[in-house]
Formats: C-alpha cells, structure tokens, sequence
C-alpha cells in the first residue's frame, strides 16, 4: 500500500490498528480510546491509547463529548452534591478566584455543573459525581522506517519519556522487515521502551501487529525529576480528557475535505486521506488552501441535496465525527 507521508499515514493506520486490537497479544478488559499528537507543553506522542474503566468511561460520558480543561477540572471534581457558596466548596486553585468563576459559568453552560446566585453569592452543586475512569495511559512513538539515524533521534525523547513517567507505558510502532531478526531491535533505543512491528499490506486488520520487545511498566505514581505525583495525576487526567475530546480522526481539521479531490480510501478496516487529484496519500502540510491544486467544491456540490446540508466535504467531516462517536458507544456498552 501506499502511506503518501510514510509517518503520517502510519500514524493513521497504527491509530485505528490500536481502536481496535489494543492491548497487542493480550485480552482486552478495560475500554480502550485512542488519539494523535497530544502531550505537553515539552513532549508530544503520536499516539495515545487511554485505557478506562468500562463503568467509570460511561460515567464520563455524562459531562459532554468535549474534552474538560484543567480549570474546568477544578470546578467539576470538587463540586459538592448540595448547594454550596462556590469557596467554600472548591479547594483554594493557586490563582485569583476571578479565574474560577468564568470557569463555573462556562462549567454551567455546557451543563457539567449547576449555579444560582444567592444574593451576593455563587453557589454550584455537582450533576453527577466525576469519575474514576482512566486506568492506563499508552504512548506510541510511530517511525515506519526506524533506521540509525531516526534511533538516534528518537532517544533523548524516549528517554525523557521514561523519566517524567507520565505514561504507564511507552512504545515505538514501527513497520514490519519480515526479518528473522527486526532491525528496530537492533537500535540504540532504551530497554524500558516496548517495540511494536505493524504490517499494514493488507490495510489495517486486527492481527497486523508483533510485538518484539516489551516495554517496563513505569512509575507514574511517585515523584519524577518533572513533577510530584499530584502534579503528574493531574497531567493525566488533561492529557486523557483531551483525548477524549479530540480523538484521532480529527485530521479533517487540518485539511481541506471541501477540495473536490479530497476523498477517504478505505485500507482495511481504516479510512484514510487521498488526494485523488495528485493520486496519493497527503499530510495536512500538503492538503492546504496553499496547495497549487486546491480546487474547491462548487456551489451546487453543496446545495445538490446530498448530505442533506454541504457538500461531499461536510459529509466526510460528519463521516470522521460520527466514527468517533460510535467508538465512544461501543466501550460503553
């Protein structure tokens, strides 16, 4: 097959691989959500696979589909089951109370919290207790083709990986040689970093991965040279809730899926981006507003009845979000 950008649509396939055979040779017990380049503000993975508790990732599910920020956090958490005046309810953030109220008005709004006012005073009570739902955070380092020179790249990153502990594991997805022996596993990569091989000439298929090194569970709930363990389980939480919220189809974000030669190509059991204009995979780079060949929909494409609002490219991007819906529902159920 042809991958255009071979890391991006790597990316894409290992994302789907993970959604739906995740945790590799093992039986899978915890619901599984997957999503694409999220981090910190020092260290971003390609790939995330979030492990949840089945009851706790449907429990989450009351607070919306979008992703909880860490002020919002605050609010939902700690608010109380009964009317309580807003600081006495919420443990004191570290910064001015200003900042907490806008959060409890946007809180309201989107219905995660309730408010009222007595006379001076804002009072919130919970709509439902805020769950325990993250079991395992999974980072995934995607190279298609793990040579020396990549190694070498990747290492100080790896490194950083296992020592902050902020993931509960750590891998390097790589594509597979059919070698006795898998080159990656010959490169200077550190021995806690598990190593993946994916096969993806039959498009994205359930048994498409190997694993070839496994990978130390780490210890994310001490200290690291990063963070204390409050502040790593806080890291956790945001970097799960934005997970949740984005996904990894979220691509079409970044592209134009409005070009007359955007399309999705099926590759397996995944959809990925082609280009059927220049006849090849594309990175969001690549599909742009700035590309010589962008070409956008006419206007009766979006008045002509399919879907029934927009275009062909609003019936991709409803496609890719209702996907990331059914996913949610699935590991719910």
């Amino acid at each position: 097959m042809t991958y255009g950008d071979a890391e991006f649509g790597f990316e894409l396939l290992a994302c789907r691989w993970a959604e739906l055979a995740w945790p590799p040779d093992e039986r899978r017990d915890s619901a599984v959500f997957v999503s694409r380049q999220l981090g910190t503000q020092k260290r971003r993975w390609d790939t995330i696979v979030v492990e949840c508790d089945p009851e706790g990732f449907a429990a989450r599910a009351q607070f919306g589909e979008d992703a909880l920020d860490s002020d919002l956090l605050h609010v939902v958490r700690n608010a109380p089951a009964e009317w309580t005046y807003y600081r006495d309810a919420l443990p004191h953030p570290g910064y001015p109370w200003r900042y907490v109220r806008e959060a409890i008005h946007r809180a309201a709004a989107r219905g995660v919290v309730e408010k009222r006012k007595q006379g001076n005073r804002i009072e919130i009570r919970r709509v439902a207790p805020y769950p325990d739902w993250v079991r395992r955070i999974v980072a995934i380092e995607n190279k298609p083709d793990l040579d020396a020179s990549a190694a070498r790249a990747l290492s100080a990153q790896l490194e950083h990986d296992v020592e902050t502990a902020l993931a509960d594991e750590v891998w390097v997805a790589t594509a597979a040689t059919g070698a006795s022996v898998e080159p990656a596993l010959l490169e200077d990569l550190p021995v806690d970093v598990g190593i993946l091989t994916l096969d993806f000439s039959r498009g994205v298929v359930a048994d498409a991965a190997d694993v070839v090194w496994h990978p130390s569970t780490l210890d994310v709930a001490s200290d690291s040279d990063a963070f204390d363990a409050d502040e790593k389980a806080d890291r956790r939480l945001e970097i799960a809730e934005r997970a949740y919220g984005k996904g990894w189809r979220s691509f079409h974000e970044t592209m134009r899926p409005d070009c007359r030669g955007f399309e999705l190509r099926r590759e397996g059991r995944a959809l990925v981006p082609w280009c059927a204009t220049k006849e090849c995979g594309q990175t969001a780079a690549q599909c742009s507003g700035s590309c010589a060949e962008f070409s956008p929909e006419p206007p009766q494409w979006r008045t002509g009845g399919w879907p029934i609002e927009g275009g062909p490219g609003k019936g991709i991007k409803q496609l890719l979000e209702g996907r990331r819906e059914w996913v949610r529902e699935r590991e719910t159920e």
